[in-house]
């Protein structure tokens, strides 16, 4: 197949406000061209409707029907990344005719992994047909659920990008990408085929909702609030004994498995510094796990723009970190384009999850193909 032109979109659950719109020249396997990216906000009415719905997703927890507000969530989000993708392909100088596909994650809303005797649990929520028939072209979606049916994880789903980006850096092993959005997830590849890839724990999520408690903003912004404070060791002593931590790969986490509860009682600062900590401590921790521990990291991701959590990893996780930028990587991009990617992949009927990245039972296709 010749390479074509995908978009890819993202939503975080960290829910900072954004649509993350990528354009991509690829054919599943190889990355041709990166075209142009945005971040696209919602406007405060959908962001407000998305945060009422995570609330509400937590309290239905996959139990009886869903929440009504689930249908007006998803309509709203849908109707807003159909335009922000019109907005992007038309200031590339590009129509939707040169548009192969869309790659609409969606919005995930809640995310429960599997346990022993009992499968586990994804939605997100985003109408593939809908946003076909607004952007008249074929839309690639539902991309998680076939492989949580046939008993894995569902995430994380950006190995296989990831793993096509590594063979141009690192073809020993010798390196691993590290993506920080709500949770952190790392993937590395030995470049002969062998790719590993789980959650290693919380990212940014408890952190924003530490600071947001305190009424301190949406973020701690470069990591000044966490710069100020100590790290409380025995607290993170403790953090550190969390089973999740210990737990063979393949594993994956729902972004409110590791909530700010876990500073509870400690002052803003310091509460905001022993988090960031956990995150870098929990990264070292998961290097440790790898058949080859990384000598370097190459981040994406909101995580990357906080200076106090870059330090941290280093020194906490002892490895050399580097932006994704260092690559000629766009890091805020690179979610996004990995569902271009995949997109392409589901035209293909190629695989986009694996025995070692998802813990499916075999290298699984996925996703569902709308228009």
């Amino acid at each position: 197949m010749q390479p074509i032109w995908a978009v890819g979109l993202m939503t975080g659950t960290v829910l900072d406000g954004n649509i993350d719109v990528a354009l991509l020249k690829t054919d599943g396997e190889a990355i041709e061209a990166f075209g142009p990216y945005t971040l696209a906000p919602y406007d405060q009415a959908t962001r407000t409707l998305l945060e009422e719905t995570l609330a509400e997703a937590r309290k239905w927890n996959f139990e009886g029907p869903e929440p009504a507000i689930f249908a007006r969530a998803e309509d709203a989000l849908t109707r807003a990344q159909s335009a922000a993708v019109r907005n992007l392909v038309k200031e590339a100088g590009l129509s939707m005719a040169d548009i192969g596909v869309v790659g609409f994650h969606g919005q995930t809303v809640l995310h429960r992994a599997p346990q022993q005797g009992r499968l586990g649990a994804t939605r997100q929520l985003g109408d593939g047909a809908l946003m076909a028939e607004l952007l008249g072209t074929r839309v690639a979606y539902d991309f998680r659920s076939a492989d949580v049916r046939a008993g894995g994880q569902g995430a994380p789903l950006a190995a296989a990008y990831h793993s096509a980006l590594l063979k141009g850096v690192s073809q020993d092993g010798s390196a691993a990408i590290l993506n920080l959005g709500g949770v952190a997830n790392i993937t590395w590849s030995d470049g002969k085929g062998h790719v590993v890839a789980f959650d290693t724990g919380p990212a940014n999520a408890p952190i924003n909702d530490w600071v947001k408690m305190h009424g301190r903003g949406d973020m701690d912004r470069d990591g000044l609030i966490a710069a100020s404070g100590q790290v409380n060791e025995e607290r993170l002593a403790h953090l550190l004994q969390h089973p999740y931590l210990s737990a063979k790969f393949p594993k994956s986490l729902d972004r409110f498995d590791f909530g700010a509860a876990m500073a509870e009682g400690l002052p803003l600062e310091d509460g905001a510094a022993t988090l960031t900590a956990f995150t870098a401590s929990a990264v070292g921790r998961a290097l440790d796990m790898l058949p080859q521990r990384p000598e370097k990291l190459f981040v994406s991701g909101g995580g990357r723009h906080n200076p106090t959590l870059m330090t941290l990893l280093a020194d906490r996780a002892k490895v050399e970190v580097q932006p994704a930028e260092t690559l000629g990587w766009r890091g805020d991009a690179v979610e996004a384009e990995c569902f271009a990617f995949l997109a392409v992949r589901v035209v293909r009927d190629l695989p986009i999850s694996f025995p070692t990245t998802t813990g499916a039972p075999e290298p699984m296709t996925g996703g569902r193909l709308a228009g």
